[in-house]
């Protein structure tokens, strides 16, 4: 499905269960909507669920001009409102963990899911993506998935980008949200992998502090990419918490 919300054609997944809290699922740097399926489908039974392209990213457009994280914020906002929606739950991944961050500090949420999310500016080392795929390839049924990983995550998509997206890429990195995330007020789990490159686990502890409620939930010898190392626990977690 798609709509036309700030200026910017989104492609995004819609179910509809009527369900009194509807959560939106916010995919990381270079992914797309197939990166939150396997998390989303352990809830699309119950909840409404909602996967978004980010604009840059897989259906989506890319936005006419260097965006901000705000930028991004105010499009989920809009969508969400578009499609009358009025309670939601975000669940985010690493810049769409950075997106949901922003969401939570601007507008009304229920719950917020942050996995693996950087809150401010750091020397970022790229997740070994090899090792990764290795890890995913030895889990039941997840050996598809990998595949996908391994063909579209990594250094690459830096330089493939459009040169608005790189714009976009170094406006994010170089955010410091440190006085927005403390607005949050909702109730905020934070899921790490202890072993993870790209945002260390610190970072966690450190928006545990900053967020009114919050808690950290860690996974040993995970990556980046813990929600999908560990998805059936973590899927647990999440139906308790939300």
């Amino acid at each position: 499905m798609k709509k036309t919300i700030n200026n910017v054609d989104i492609n995004y997944v819609y179910s509809d269960k009527s369900s009194d809290v509807t959560l939106v699922f916010l995919h990381g740097w270079g992914q797309n909507i197939q990166m939150m399926e396997p998390l989303s489908n352990y809830f699309s039974d119950r909840y409404s669920t909602l996967i978004i392209d980010l604009p840059g990213f897989g259906e989506s457009a890319e936005p006419d001009y260097e965006w901000t994280v705000y930028d991004y914020a105010k499009m989920v906002h809009g969508l969400i409102k578009d499609l009358k929606v009025k309670k939601v739950s975000l669940i985010g991944h690493s810049f769409g963990g950075r997106v949901a961050l922003v969401y939570a500090s601007m507008y009304k949420v229920e719950r917020l899911v942050c996995l693996a999310s950087p809150y401010r500016p750091e020397v970022e080392k790229l997740p070994l993506k090899n090792r990764i795929y290795k890890r995913l390839k030895q889990l039941p049924g997840m050996e598809g998935f990998a595949n996908f990983m391994k063909k579209h995550l990594g250094s690459e998509d830096y330089r493939h980008a459009s040169e608005i997206m790189r714009g976009v890429l170094v406006k994010a990195i170089n955010v410091n949200l440190t006085e927005d995330v403390k607005k949050i007020k909702c109730p905020t789990l934070l899921i790490w992998g202890d072993r993870d490159e790209a945002v260390d686990i610190k970072r966690a502890y450190e928006l545990e502090c900053l967020i009114e409620d919050a808690a950290v939930i860690s996974y040993e010898g995970a990556t980046h990419y813990a929600y999908l190392e560990h998805l059936p626990e973590v899927a647990n977690v999440l139906n308790s918490f939300l």
